[in-house]
């Protein structure tokens, strides 16, 4: 791989992901993100999702939901996905998870789900705020395939809450595609990747073509092509061959 040691001795994402109740500073040069504040109705309905065995419940414990920091929607600022989702070795300013996701629940009477969760970090992460908000009636009569499209893998927190989803909700099939590793050197991280790889998460570093299919199928993209950044494919080189030594 081109300029591997280079690779090697930085630390890769060494900005930790903040607590949820941190503010966040908006990506260098992007765009102001607007909040969203969650209705009265959404948030009785969110503290009365609790774990029940019978349904396979996520177990999400009654909270407040304060400034609730969730952005969602169904495309993307392109200088937001430019930014986030370069699968680059630093992380500076890149400080949010954006979580481009499909639903199938195989009935055929929905179709396909799809959308978009950027966090700001006074709330959950994307990663939980999917199942809050983003598929918050589970059913287990139905079998669910989700693909998720981030932009950093998961925090060691949210691995583990995600693993505990999966293991709750035997119906339900998540992949997810991550463009950079969060902290991929940190024990409690890679223990993190290992839980949701056993829990049944198929894990994989993002592609060239994978960043070309949400640009086309994510992003306001004004029918412009995207131009793939020069070291692309060697940064997804890297991190698929650190994700494959950690879940092995």
């Amino acid at each position: 791989m081109a300029d591997r040691n280079r690779v090697q001795t930085r630390k890769k994402e060494r900005k930790e992901k903040e607590p949820a109740d941190a503010t966040k500073a908006p990506a260098e040069g992007g765009k102001p993100a607007e909040s969203e504040e969650v209705p009265a109705a959404e948030a009785a309905a969110t503290n009365g999702a609790v774990a029940n065995s019978e349904n396979g419940d996520f177990p999400i414990e009654p909270m407040e939901l304060p400034p609730f920091e969730i952005i969602t929607g169904d495309r993307i600022d392109p200088f937001l996905f430019k930014f986030q989702f370069k699968n680059v070795e630093y992380s500076s300013g890149r400080n949010k998870t954006i979580l481009c996701y499909l639903v199938d629940k195989g009935d055929g009477a929905d179709g396909l789900l799809r959308g978009s969760l950027e966090d700001e970090h006074t709330g959950p992460h994307s990663e939980e705020a999917f199942f809050i908000q983003s598929l918050p009636d589970y059913d287990p009569a139905l079998k669910y395939t989700v693909t998720w499209y981030v932009s950093s893998s998961p925090c060691s927190a949210c691995a583990s809450k995600i693993a505990e989803v999966l293991r709750a909700r035997k119906g339900l099939k998540l992949s997810i595609f991550a463009a950079r590793l969060f902290e991929w050197e940190e024990p409690e991280i890679q223990a993190g990747l290992k839980a949701l790889h056993a829990a049944g998460c198929k894990l994989r570093v993002m592609k060239p073509l994978d960043f070309s299919y949400i640009w086309d199928t994510f992003v306001e993209n004004e029918d412009e092509p995207l131009n793939l950044w020069e070291d692309c494919k060697d940064n997804y080189e890297y991190y698929q061959e650190k994700l494959s030594d950690i879940l092995q």
